[in-house]
C-alpha cells in the first residue's frame, strides 16, 4: 500500500514492529513526511543504540507513545544533555531491551512528563532511589524481573504519583512496610491504587494483611500464587483476601460489591472466632484481650468485631462431620411481617445453601427469590436473631440446628 505525502502528514499512529528498522534514515526525512505522529511502535527491530532512538524521536516533537521492546539497545554512560526530544512523551515501553535501573534513571531526566513506563524482562535490580526523576510516573511495570526483592521496592516507595505498580512474575514471596504497625497505614506508596502480584511465590496470609497498610489501595490482582492455588477453595480464598484488605473495590479484575464485602467479613469473623476466643478474645470489651500473636495474624479482626459485634458462643460451635442422622433439620418457618401466614415445619438438609433455601421458600410462599431476606433464631440464644446473608454458605455453616426457626421477610 502506498501513501501520498498528504496522507502521511496526517498519520498519528504508526506500527513498524518487526520491520528491520535500524536507524532514522536521511536527516529530517521523518519530520518532512510524518510530522504529526503521536504513537509509534518500533518493537522487535534492529535499533542498537539510544542515540538512534533520539535521532528518530527528535523529528517527532508531538510523540506521546513510544514502544521500543525487543531492541537490544546500548545506552549512554552519562546523563544525556537536555534536548526537549521527549518533551511530550507520556508512555514508554522498554520491555526486553536490556536496560538497567541506573540507565533508566540517567535517561529519565529527558522524560519530563512521562506517566507510563514498562520495563518487563530486563533483569533489573533497583539499585537506587529516583531523585528528581520519574516523579510524574503513574504506571510502572517491572514484571518478570526476577532479581527484584521486597527491600528494593522500598527504593521506589516514595514516587509521589505512582498509582499502578505491576510486579507479576518477579518471584517475590513477602512484602513488609516497617514504618506501620498493626492497624496503621504506611507512609510509602502514598498514591498506589492498583497492585498486580500475579504469578509470584506468595504463600502466607501475612503478605495479604500487610497490603491493608497501603493508604490508597483499591484494586489487587494476585492470581496464580501458592496462597491461591494448591487445591484451595477459590471462593473462600477470595473472601479471606477481601476481609483482610479493607479498602479493596476490585480483586483479580472482579468488582467487590458491598454485599460481597459484608458476607466475606462476617464469614471471616466466624471462621476465626474460636481462635480469637482461645487467644483471649471476649464478648465483654473489658475482658477482650486477644494475644499479640493473634492480632499479628489477623490485624483487622478487632475492627470487624467493632463493626459487626463480637461473635457469640453459638456462632463458634465446631461444625460436626457429615453423618446420616444429621442430614435433615426440622425447622420452623415463620414470616414475622405476614400475620396471616401460618408457622410451618419443614425438613431441610443442613448442607443446603442459603440460595437453595431461598429457592425452596420462593416456591412455598409464592414470593420472588430476589425479595427474600432470611435470618434465624434459636432457643439456645433467646432474643437474638442471626442473619443468613451469604447465599453461598450452608445452613450448617451458620450453625442452624434441629428445632430452630427460619424467619422470612420480603
Amino acid at each position: 500500500m502506498c501513501f501520498s505525502r498528504s496522507q502521511l502528514s496526517k498519520l498519528q499512529e504508526v506500527s513498524l514492529r518487526n520491520c528491520a528498522v535500524n536507524g532514522a534514515g536521511d536527516r529530517g526525512a521523518i519530520a518532512a513526511a510524518c510530522p504529526n505522529i503521536r504513537s509509534i511502535d518500533l518493537s522487535k527491530n534492529l535499533l542498537s543504540s539510544w542515540d538512534e532512538v533520539v535521532a528518530i524521536a527528535d523529528q517527532l516533537r508531538r510523540l506521546e507513545v513510544l514502544n521500543l521492546s525487543e531492541n537490544k539497545l546500548t545506552f549512554p554512560s552519562g546523563s544525556p544533555p537536555p534536548s526537549g526530544t521527549f518533551s511530550a512523551l507520556n508512555e514508554l515501553v522498554l520491555n526486553r531491551t536490556g536496560i538497567t535501573w541506573a540507565q533508566v534513571l540517567r535517561c529519565a531526566s529527558g522524560w519530563p512528563v512521562l506517566e507510563k513506563l514498562y520495563l518487563e524482562s530486563n533483569d533489573i535490580v533497583i539499585s537506587e532511589r529516583p531523585v528528581d526523576v520519574l516523579q510524574t510516573v503513574k504506571v510502572l511495570d517491572l514484571s518478570s524481573n526476577q532479581l527484584i526483592d521486597e527491600n528494593q521496592l522500598l527504593l521506589i516507595a516514595h514516587l509521589p504519583r505512582l498509582e499502578q505498580l505491576i510486579l507479576s512474575d518477579i518471584g517475590i514471596s513477602s512484602i513488609h512496610f516497617p514504618d506501620a504497625g498493626i492497624g496503621c497505614k504506611t507512609s510509602t506508596f502514598p498514591s498506589l491504587q492498583y497492585l498486580v502480584l500475579n504469578d509470584n511465590q506468595i504463600s502466607h496470609w501475612s503478605v495479604i494483611s500487610e497490603l491493608d497498610k497501603l493508604p490508597s489501595l483499591h484494586a489487587l490482582s494476585c492470581a496464580r500464587n501458592p496462597l491461591t492455588e494448591r487445591g484451595r477453595d477459590a471462593q473462600t480464598t477470595r473472601q479471606h483476601i477481601i476481609a483482610r484488605v479493607g479498602q479493596l473495590r476490585t480483586l483479580n479484575k472482579c468488582a467487590v460489591e458491598p454485599e460481597e464485602r459484608r458476607g466475606a467479613e462476617l464469614d471471616y469473623r466466624k471462621a476465626f472466632g474460636a481462635e480469637w476466643k482461645a487467644a483471649g478474645g471476649h464478648q465483654d470489651p473489658d475482658r477482650d484481650r486477644p494475644s499479640a500473636d493473634f492480632l499479628a495474624a489477623h490485624p483487622r479482626y478487632q475492627l470487624l468485631c467493632r463493626k459487626y459485634g463480637a461473635p457469640e458462643d453459638g456462632e463458634l460451635k465446631t461444625q460436626q462431620p457429615f453423618r446420616l442422622k444429621n442430614q435433615l433439620l426440622t425447622l420452623k418457618i415463620k414470616c414475622p411481617n405476614e400475620l396471616d401466614q401460618e408457622v410451618v415445619e419443614k425438613p431441610l438438609p443442613e448442607s443446603m445453601t442459603i440460595q437453595k433455601v431461598k429457592g425452596f421458600l420462593s416456591r412455598l410462599l409464592k414470593v420472588p427469590v430476589a425479595k427474600l431476606l432470611l435470618s434465624y433464631e434459636s432457643p439456645k440464644m433467646p432474643g437474638r436473631e442471626i442473619e443468613l446473608e451469604n447465599d453461598q454458605q450452608s445452613l450448617q455453616f451458620y450453625s442452624v440446628e434441629n428445632g430452630d426457626c427460619l424467619l422470612v421477610r420480603w
